[in-house]
């Protein structure tokens, strides 16, 4: 069982648009491995062998919160006539900067979705401003889950609306709750050294999104050692990443690396799988 637990795609009408835009934002790096439609993804999870995908949606303004959340709760019914097996799980969204944020979040709530995602850089906010760890509580009260973009965003100059500083300040004020804090790309993207040192270990989930290209193995191996292959999450970006080299990438691990102090297989199935399962609270027939 693999599940991909950070992946985009848009409604049909809007992909095109929505793919293109993003593409040149971040000055054409990436080659999109979809086209942004939930058929699309469907048929790459196929292809590759990805068994769910979790949907993170990303609204740049205030109006597309509601009607975002409304799409976002109908992937789950979607199914690829050719690989029924493969399937949809998704996240809302919330505009952080809304009087009515509340009643998004309560929207999502009732709707199943199983999160939200924030991505500081498009939405224009400072994480750790404690104007906004009201809202942080209140999702994860609903125990719902929060994953934020993390660090760098090739789209946008530093400095950066993230970090892994702050992201500690949260965790460590937030404390115990029913929903978890997930970030994104190893933790703050191109801030690895300072995740190392401020953000493994702490009570927090890290996803691997956009990865194995960008860090190396041994820096990934330290960190995952040091915060707990039990709360490792596996993802891409999709489609800003290929997951048949990520996942190669993973399983690697479990075969050598530099330093001799690989992955175990069981470490491996886990941040493959096991581990978002658990997260998510999948039952068996969502699997």
């Amino acid at each position: 069982m693999i599940i991909d637990f950070h992946t985009h795609i848009w409604p049909d009408a809007l992909a095109p648009r929505a793919l293109s835009s993003l593409s040149d934002t971040a000055g054409g790096i990436f080659t999109p491995v979809t086209d942004g439609t939930t058929q699309g993804l469907l048929a790459y999870m196929s292809s590759v062998g990805v068994d769910v995908s979790v949907v993170q949606p990303v609204i740049t303004k205030e109006k597309q919160a509601f009607s975002t959340n409304e799409w976002a709760a109908t992937l789950s019914a979607v199914r690829l006539p050719a690989a029924p097996q493969a399937h949809l799980v998704a996240f809302g969204a919330v505009w952080p900067h809304s009087e009515a944020w509340r009643e998004q979040v309560d929207q999502a709530s009732l709707l199943g979705l199983k999160g939200i995602k924030f991505h500081p850089e498009y939405q224009q906010f400072t994480v750790d401003d404690e104007k906004y760890f009201p809202i942080y509580d209140y999702i994860l009260s609903k125990g719902m889950h929060i994953l934020f973009h993390a660090g760098y965003d090739p789209g946008y100059p530093p400095p950066f609306h993230s970090s892994p500083a702050q992201f500690a300040r949260i965790i460590r004020t937030l404390g115990d709750t029913r929903g978890s804090l997930i970030l994104a790309h190893l933790g703050s993207s191109r801030m690895w050294d300072a995740v190392e040192s401020e953000v493994a270990g702490l009570n927090c989930y890290i996803d691997t999104s956009m990865g194995f290209f960008d860090y190396g193995k041994d820096q990934f191996l330290r960190i995952a050692r040091k915060h707990g292959t039990d709360r490792l999450l596996f993802a891409t970006d999709s489609p800003w990443s290929n997951a048949t080299d990520e996942i190669k990438a993973l399983r690697s691990l479990a075969e050598e690396s530099e330093d001799g102090a690989g992955l175990t297989h069981a470490e491996v199935d886990a941040i493959l799988g096991g581990n978002a399962a658990r997260l998510l609270s999948l039952a068996e027939d969502e699997i």
